[in-house]
């Protein structure tokens, strides 16, 4: 039996509400995003999972815990792990998108949401100390190592596997497993509590992708 690769995306956060960059900011779900991964719960209650992961990040594993809750499998295996965690976004994190656009434009927005290499601005804030920043390139280096040495092996060996994460950490995964490229990854956006399930063989080959919700 090939295993299987389920990605959801944390439901609706507080600042995905607010419509503000997010990135490292440990901020909470909103009430739709309880509902969204509840639902994402209900779709998920035909596959018995052998472990879990998830970021250090309260909106992605307060996801994943009403998920488990909602299939009754709570004493699964949980790993968290801040290589799972959302991308930096800069002196960007606590903005509102929209004034951010207003000031900036939209295209240059766009490419600092979307885009492969390009980083948001890195100035030190009350809410970035640190002066940090990270595109999707950077986001991928610590992504994906740990992806390709805890996570995908245990598909490969046929185990169904539970992954709660983050939106740009999540496409980075899916950048990698789809061998999409940087003008592909552009368009991709993964909605929030949607689950994606991949089907894989031991050589880490595609066979089925469904999406629920």
């Amino acid at each position: 039996m090939p295993g299987k690769l389920v990605l959801v995306r944390h439901g609706q956060s507080q600042w995905n509400l607010e419509n503000r960059f997010t990135g490292w900011v440990d901020v909470p779900l909103s009430a739709q995003g309880e509902k969204e991964a509840l639902e994402a719960g209900k779709s998920l209650k035909d596959i018995k999972f052998d472990q879990a992961f998830t970021s250090t990040l309260q909106r992605a594993q307060k996801t994943l815990e009403i998920i488990l809750k909602e299939i009754g499998q709570l004493n699964l295996p949980i790993v968290r792990d801040q290589a799972l965690n959302e991308r930096h976004y800069g002196s960007l994190q606590g903005l509102n998108k929209k004034e951010t656009a207003d000031k900036y434009g939209d295209q240059q927005v766009k490419i600092w949401r979307r885009s492969f290499d390009v980083p948001p601005p890195k100035d030190k804030t009350e809410l970035n100390p640190e002066g940090m920043s990270e595109s999707l390139k950077d986001t991928a280096a610590r992504t994906l190592p740990f992806f390709k040495s805890k996570i995908l092996p245990l598909v490969q060996k046929g185990e169904n596997v539970l992954v709660a994460a983050h939106g740009n950490s999540l496409r980075s995964i899916v950048m990698d497993l789809e061998k999409l490229t940087k003008e592909q990854v552009l368009e991709l956006n993964i909605p929030t509590g949607v689950p994606i399930i991949y089907e894989i063989d031991p050589t880490g080959k595609i066979l089925e992708k469904a999406q629920r919700g």
